[in-house]
């Protein structure tokens, strides 16, 4: 084999082992992403069942209720609704009316389970993701004092 076909030869190899790497890369990704939504996002795109990502909003007045260790509430951005569930400790400031983040899956039937909840942390706090929704509804209400 010739010099010049031994390089081509190298290089057809490292090209090949680099696109193999960018290949798994990008696989290990997409497994890791976690997308976020809103009630109303959720009702406007095809999110399918069993898929991770994060629910955000507001915990509806009157929704939480207690089954033993399993909290299920309600999260709204005042235009939909989804119904969540979620076995474990709550975080101190979840209450009704407050900003929330869940992250977890949706079945079918369009219940959301949740493994982590996240909530807001002082009065005048709403997570991004959540302020973003509400601006995007037309929903917002801008509380004195807190950040734009």
């Amino acid at each position: 084999m010739r010099p010049k076909h031994r390089r081509l030869a190298y290089v057809a190899g490292g090209v090949a082992l680099l696109g193999a790497a960018t290949a798994l890369v990008l696989t290990a990704f997409q497994d890791n992403l976690v997308f976020f939504y809103s009630p109303t996002d959720l009702v406007e795109r095809e999110v399918e069942p069993g898929r991770r990502f994060r629910l955000g909003g507001l915990v509806e007045e009157g929704s939480i209720e207690r089954d033993g260790a399993t909290i299920h509430f309600v999260v709204t951005d005042l235009a939909e609704t989804v119904p969540v569930s979620y076995t474990g400790v709550l975080p101190d400031l979840f209450r009704e009316g407050q900003g929330v983040v869940t992250e977890g899956v949706i079945n079918e039937q369009g219940h959301f389970t949740a493994a982590t909840v996240l909530a807001r942390h002082d009065e005048n706090y709403l997570p991004k993701e959540v302020a973003d929704a509400l601006k995007d509804s037309g929903h917002w209400q801008h509380a004195e004092g807190a950040e734009q």
